[in-house]
C-alpha cells in the first residue's frame, strides 16, 4: 500500500500511476478528495496530524510529500507537516519520496542547477526547502527527493497559469514579473509524478536529490507563442514588468511580498540540469506540446462548466 499526501495535479498522477499498476492507494487530503479509482481510497485528514498520519500510513511502503501549502502560510505549516510525514514514513518502515523544487539552491552562477549545485539558498523560503530535506535526512527514514522547476500541465500552478493563461483568456497584454526572453525550465506535473513514483522504489536513489527530467529550457515569450499556435490563438504580447512594482507591492500585499522574494528565477536564465537522473534511471522529459495541449483542454473544459 501506498500513500500519497495531497490531491493537486502531482499527486493525483501519483495515485493514478500506482493504481494503474495494481498498487493500492491511499490518498489524504484535508477535504477527503482525490481521483476515483478502485484501488484507490480516499481520507481526510491534516497533514500535520501526526497521530492521525501515522495511523493512516500503517504497512505502507512509500509515504509521498506531494502537499504545496499557500505561498504566504510556508514557514507556518511546512515545518509541522514535514515532521508529521517523516514520523508516518519512520513508523510504518516507508520510504518518504517527496516533491522538492529549486529553491534551496538560490541564485546560482549562469542559472545552471545540478544535483551537485550547493544549496546556498538566504530567501526565506529557500531555507524552509533546505531544512525539511536536511530533516528528512537526519530522521534516519529512507528518503528521496525529487527536484522540479516551474509546473505546467492541467491544474499546475506557475507562472504560466497565473500570468500568460488570464491573459489570453481576456485579450490583454500579460506583465511579465521577469525577463520575457530569458531561458528557463519547466517541468511537466506527470514527469514529476513519474519519477517521485520511480525514484521511490530504487535503493539507489535513496538518501540523495534528483533532478526531475525536464524539456529544454525556453523562455516566456517562445512558451506563450508555442501555445498560441497549438491553440490557434493570436499570439500573446508580452511585457516586463519593472522589477519594483512587485517588490513595491509587497510592502502591503504579502503574496506579492513572497513572489517577490522569489523573482530572481526570472530575471535571468533558470536552467534544470537532469542528465545525472537520465543516466541513472533512465527516465526521460516529455515534449513540452503534451502539458499545452493538456493546459488547453482544461481551460476549454473549465469554460464549458463556468458558461
Amino acid at each position: 500500500m501506498h500513500v500519497v499526501i495531497g490531491s493537486g495535479p502531482i499527486g493525483s498522477t501519483v495515485a493514478r500511476l500506482l493504481a494503474e499498476r495494481g498498487e493500492r492507494v491511499r490518498i489524504v487530503t484535508r477535504s477527503g478528495s482525490g481521483p476515483e479509482h478502485p484501488l484507490i481510497e480516499r481520507a481526510a485528514a491534516d497533514a500535520s496530524d501526526a497521530r492521525r498520519l501515522t495511523e493512516l500510513s500503517t504497512g505502507a511502503e512509500v509515504v509521498y510529500n506531494c502537499a504545496n501549502p499557500k505561498y504566504t502560510e510556508w514557514a507556518e505549516k511546512w515545518f509541522p507537516m514535514n515532521n508529521a510525514m517523516i514520523a508516518a514514513a519512520k513508523a510504518s518502515g516507508a520510504v518518504y519520496a517527496i516533491t522538492g523544487n529549486l529553491y534551496g539552491y538560490g541564485p546560482q552562477p549562469g542559472g545552471l542547477m545540478t544535483e551537485h549545485s550547493p544549496l546556498a539558498a538566504t530567501g526565506r523560503k529557500g531555507r524552509i526547502r533546505i531544512r525539511m530535506w536536511q530533516d528528512a535526512l537526519d530522521s534516519g527514514v529512507r528518503t528521496v527527493e525529487a527536484r522540479g522547476s516551474d509546473y505546467l500541465g492541467a491544474g499546475a500552478v506557475g507562472v504560466f497559469s497565473a500570468v500568460l493563461l488570464p491573459a489570453m483568456k481576456a485579450g490583454r497584454t500579460a506583465w511579465v514579473p521577469g525577463a520575457p526572453d530569458a531561458p528557463h525550465t519547466f517541468t511537466y506535473t506527470g514527469d514529476m509524478a513519474r519519477a517521485l513514483v520511480e525514484l521511490a522504489r530504487d535503493e539507489r536513489a535513496w538518501g540523495k536529490a534528483w533532478h526531475v527530467p525536464s524539456a529544454p529550457a525556453i523562455s516566456i515569450r517562445e512558451l506563450a507563442d508555442r501555445y498560441a499556435a497549438l491553440t490557434g490563438q493570436p499570439r500573446l504580447t508580452i511585457r516586463k514588468l519593472p522589477r519594483f512594482v512587485m517588490r513595491t507591492a509587497g510592502l502591503a500585499v504579502p503574496m506579492a511580498r513572497e513572489m517577490a522574494e522569489m523573482d530572481y528565477q526570472f530575471y535571468a536564465p533558470f536552467l534544470l540540469d537532469a542528465a545525472l537522473t537520465e543516466r541513472t534511471f533512465g527516465l526521460t522529459a516529455t515534449s513540452l506540446d503534451i502539458p499545452l495541449r493538456e493546459t488547453a483542454t482544461d481551460a476549454a473544459s473549465i469554460a464549458a462548466r463556468t458558461m
